[in-house]
This record gives C-alpha cells, sequence and structure tokens, in this order.
C-alpha cells in the first residue's frame, strides 16, 4: 500500500495546498558555468533572450543546449510546481509539482529559437506523458516554458508540425507535451548544474524518438 501510494504521488502532480511548503532562501547553485566561467545568475549581455524546456533527467538535456552555437548559457533547476525554493529530493517525492527543466540564456542574433524547439522535439519522445524512459514521475514530463507571446505561438505551432512528422513517420503517439507561460525558475543545486561536463561517464537518460522536426527547414513553426 505504502509503494502504491509513493508511485501514485510521482505520477499525478499534488495540488498548490498539499505541495510541499519550501523555504524562502534559494538553494545553492553555485555562481558560474562549470564549461564556460559565464554568470549563472546574470547579468547577462544586451540583446539576450531566455528559454526553457523540461525534456526529463535535466544531466542530458542541458548538455543538448550547452552545445548548440548561440547559446550564451545554460543551468538547470526546476519549475511549473508549487514549492520555492525546492531540493532534489523533494523534486524525487512527487510532491513538488515541479519539472526537471533546462533553462537556457541565447542571442538570437546567432541562433533562433526555433533551433531551440527543433533540438527539444528531436531530443526526446514527447509522447510519454509523466516519463523519460526508465525515468517516471511528473519532473520528467515534456513541457515548454515561454517568455514572450511570440515564444508560446512558435511553441504551439511547432507541435502540430512534430505531430504530424510523427504520423507521417507511422507513429500514432500523441504528443504530451504542456506548453505553459513560463514561471519562477528555481537553480538546482551546484552538483547538478553541467553534470555531465564534471561527470563525463554520468547518466543520461534522455533520447530521440528518431523522426526529424521539419522545423528550420523551410516549414514555418
Amino acid at each position: 500500500m505504502f509503494l502504491a501510494q509513493m508511485f501514485d504521488r510521482k505520477l499525478n502532480k499534488p495540488s498548490a495546498s498539499t505541495a510541499l511548503p519550501g523555504r524562502s532562501e534559494a538553494i545553492d547553485s553555485g555562481t558560474h558555468h562549470f564549461l564556460s566561467g559565464l554568470p549563472l545568475h546574470g547579468p547577462y549581455p544586451e540583446g539576450m533572450e531566455t528559454a526553457m524546456f523540461g525534456m526529463g533527467c535535466f544531466w542530458g538535456v542541458e548538455r543538448k543546449f550547452w552545445e548548440l552555437e548561440g547559446v550564451y548559457v545554460t543551468a538547470v533547476g526546476y519549475a511549473a510546481g508549487y514549492t520555492p525554493n525546492a531540493t532534489y529530493k523533494e523534486v524525487c517525492s512527487g510532491m513538488t509539482g515541479h519539472n526537471e527543466v533546462v533553462f537556457v540564456v541565447f542571442d538570437p542574433a546567432k541562433i533562433a529559437y526555433e533551433a531551440l524547439l527543433k533540438t527539444f522535439w528531436e531530443g526526446h519522445d514527447p509522447t510519454q506523458g509523466n516519463r523519460q524512459g526508465n525515468d517516471i514521475g511528473t519532473q520528467y514530463r515534456s513541457g515548454i516554458y515561454t517568455y514572450s507571446d511570440e515564444q508560446h505561438m512558435a511553441a504551439v505551432e511547432s507541435k502540430g508540425v512534430f505531430q504530424q512528422a510523427l504520423e507521417n513517420s507511422g507513429i500514432t503517439n500523441t504528443i504530451t507535451t504542456e506548453i505553459l507561460k513560463a514561471g519562477e525558475f528555481y537553480f538546482a543545486e551546484e552538483y547538478h548544474q553541467q553534470y555531465l561536463a564534471k561527470n563525463p561517464d554520468g547518466y543520461c537518460g534522455v533520447g530521440g524518438i528518431g523522426v526529424s522536426c521539419p522545423i528550420g527547414t523551410g516549414v514555418k513553426a
């Protein structure tokens, strides 16, 4: 019974009233990007834009984005839930409502938001609901969290484009990705930041579905 209750919590988001209370103090996330030495918390150069994505375990997801030309800095953390300044252990309990996400600061003069969306769709399986491969729980759900009306429109339209691409490839599964206005982003603990750069042989549970997203190849997002 206890195990069943734990599993249920991991697959169902709590309400605002039942979520863990959290804390007022921010978690120690470190100050600088492990690879570039750039400041995680800013200030960021003028003209930079921000994006946020959830694609499963954030260790592997972050690497996908820091490798892109035009991305200024990346960080991992928690968002789209209720508990302020949650810890990793609290997020994994299923009682914060948060998703494991990657915060991306990028230069729109060097990389378009649509290119980030292409990396998002091709980099994981967006049809699995509250899981990604063997990682199960609401914190592994697929999500796009937008910072402008333009981003929101592009994300919604890209979802339709990729759903059609799946169907054209013979995949009938429906995309479960949530697309929401970005709320508060809480930086994760320092050891999670750029984890796969610090631990090159570390676990990465993120993998694509094997279908190319046609955004950026003449197809409007």
